[in-house]
């Protein structure tokens, strides 16, 4: 009898969505018992996005609410745990919100809906409205939280005093309802700072977010303990002042270290269970290397999306899922800021090496900027970087994790590298004179000086393509600087596709075909561009332009090596 495919949990974080509507689901259950075996009143987890923080607090949330179905967690394995779910399972109130949407152009704006958010959480518990265990003012307290707003932002209009004191109010309101504390969780808890820190209101989100985690963090009886997510372990002396009951654990730690992102074993499982196992060197290859603690992980959600790609194309190529997700600002700002060393450095971890840095994993927003030691630090914890050994004190040699993040830097750096050139407008406008003028040596000069400012590609493991697609780039980007000249990048020219196909106003036509000479010999491959040239007729589709002048010419490069050669 054939198997029965579950589906693959696309986009979906709900862990009762997922066990109610047979979806895949990669069981992580145990971590309930590991955290009720070592938790302390206020547990922070950070972890780079999309390693599925905000499916273990769904998870966690379906585990101990009251009133929970039980059912959800039938055949996992926190099941075998009996005594530990006898004692947990459904017997907390738990109050769960998630801060990713708490965000907006102004400080108000952000406010308001931080405001929604717990409103909409606090909405869930209507059954206080007529609580016999609760006094006429502790229920217009309730009220205050879920009140409607008519003049406000936001949809629920709590005053600034009731919004600092929420989520205290509300979690004394379900301790006393109930007789047993509240268990907290807070998802996504460093988003309305970054959010915040871009938009120019950071100082008073820092001061709204301190008094609010205060009084539900650090002087709340009602509360059992709290559970926070984030990407960055933001300093104490930012929004946890005084808080001495925080409990951190980041990619560093070896505790939990399974449990965010896939492990071999993960993968295996799912791979065989779609039969899909001929793919596990390339997807490890692409989507593992992160080392938490002392585990490998995978990228989940790249794993999930690839695997759901081969289901309907077995031939389909891997993609950059979670780079297309994630916040690729950080390596823009260490780009804008990169000195000569910094460019070395970041060429080192393109072509496979590894560079030795101090590590700080406690950071304000406002620290980030303050040195590029600060961006490196941030690329390691939200997932760009991985650590390779720790060495001694806060010292750690760091690496790309897999071709996924590499090759995200290979397009970032591009992107850079035509910003940059674009600002010297005298310079670009002699390299591209040259082309029509027949200058190959200018060309070929100016390119090299280009290639010595830049980050080249040079790593064995990088696709022939990907490197010849990196300087096509780069060369592309220099020429798109002349608004006058209609410029096609693998256009159809002849009997086949040019790289770069140039008709100036003075009918002028120019073709240029590159190779990445892997073994050095810059002559040869040159000779081989203009071969194809020639081969494949693309002067003829410039011709048929009424292009009156063909140039043609063959680029060679390697490392920071070029050769142009005019046919």
């Amino acid at each position: 009898m054939e198997k029965v495919k579950k589906k693959l949990p696309i986009g979906i974080d709900g862990f009762e969505k997922i066990r109610t509507n047979d979806f895949y689901y990669i069981d992580k259950t145990m971590f309930i018992a590991e955290l009720l075996e070592n938790w302390g009143e206020v547990n922070l987890f950070t972890r780079p996005r999309r390693f599925g923080k905000t499916l273990n607090m769904s998870m966690l949330q379906c585990f101990f609410e009251i009133g929970t179905d039980k059912t959800l967690f039938d055949g996992l394995k926190i099941t075998r745990e009996k005594n530990l779910c006898e004692k947990y399972m459904g017997r907390f109130p738990v109050i769960s919100i998630s801060l990713k949407s708490a965000d907006g152009l102004t400080f108000d704006m952000a406010g308001a809906a931080l405001r929604n958010i717990i409103g909409r959480e606090a909405m869930r518990f209507q059954f206080l409205l007529k609580s016999e265990h609760l006094s006429e003012t502790e229920i217009d307290s309730y009220r205050r939280l879920i009140k409607i707003g008519t003049t406000s932002q936001a949809i629920y209009d709590m005053t600034d005093a009731v919004l600092t004191d929420s989520l205290q109010i509300l979690s004394q309101l379900l301790c006393k309802h109930y007789g047993r504390k509240v268990i907290l969780l807070i998802d996504e808890y460093d988003v309305p700072l970054d959010k915040a820190f871009q938009a120019g209101y950071y100082d008073e989100m820092v001061s709204l977010l301190r008094n609010i985690f205060g009084n539900a963090l650090k002087t709340n009886s009602a509360l059992y303990f709290a559970v926070l997510t984030g990407c960055l372990r933001i300093s104490k002396e930012s929004i946890f002042t005084g808080l001495n009951n925080l409990k951190v654990h980041t990619i560093s730690d070896t505790r939990y270290d399974e449990y965010f992102g896939f492990t071999d074993t993960d993968i295996e499982e799912i791979l065989n269970f779609y039969d899909l196992a001929s793919y596990k060197e390339v997807i490890r290859d692409w989507y593992d290397g992160y080392l938490f603690g002392k585990v490998s992980v995978y990228c989940p959600w790249d794993v999930v999306n690839y695997c759901d790609a081969l289901l309907s194309d077995k031939e389909a190529e891997p993609e950059n899922y979670w780079a297309n997700t994630s916040e690729n600002d950080l390596v823009r700002r260490l780009l804008k800021k990169a000195d000569q060393t910094t460019k070395n450095e970041i060429e080192q971890l393109i072509n496979g090496g590894s560079i030795v840095k101090p590590i700080r994993q406690e950071l304000t927003y406002r620290d980030i900027d303050e040195s590029t030691d600060n961006i490196w630090s941030v690329l390691y914890s939200t997932g760009y970087l991985t650590q390779k050994d720790r060495l001694s004190g806060k010292l750690m040699r760091l690496a790309l994790p897999n071709r996924e993040v590499k090759e995200l830097f290979i397009d970032l750096v591009n992107d850079w590298f035509q910003k940059m050139t674009m600002e010297d407008s005298a310079r670009i406008n002699r390299f591209c004179a040259a082309f029509p003028a027949g200058d190959p040596l200018t060309v070929q000069n100016m390119l090299h000086n280009y290639l010595w400012d830049s980050i080249s590609v040079r790593d064995t493991a990088v696709r022939m393509s990907m490197k010849e697609n990196f300087y096509h780039g780069m060369v592309l980007g220099l020429l798109r600087s002349q608004g006058s000249w209609l410029i096609q990048s693998n256009a159809e020219t002849g009997e086949g596709y040019s790289d770069i196909s140039i008709c100036t106003p003075e009918r002028t036509g120019i073709v240029i075909e590159l190779k990445y000479a892997n073994d050095g010999d810059l002559a040869a491959a040159c000779a081989e561009a203009l071969k194809q040239i020639e081969d494949r007729k693309y002067a003829v589709g410039l011709q048929h332009r009424g292009m009156k002048k063909i140039i043609k010419y063959g680029m060679a490069f390697c490392e920071k090596e070029c050769m142009v050669v005019m046919g």
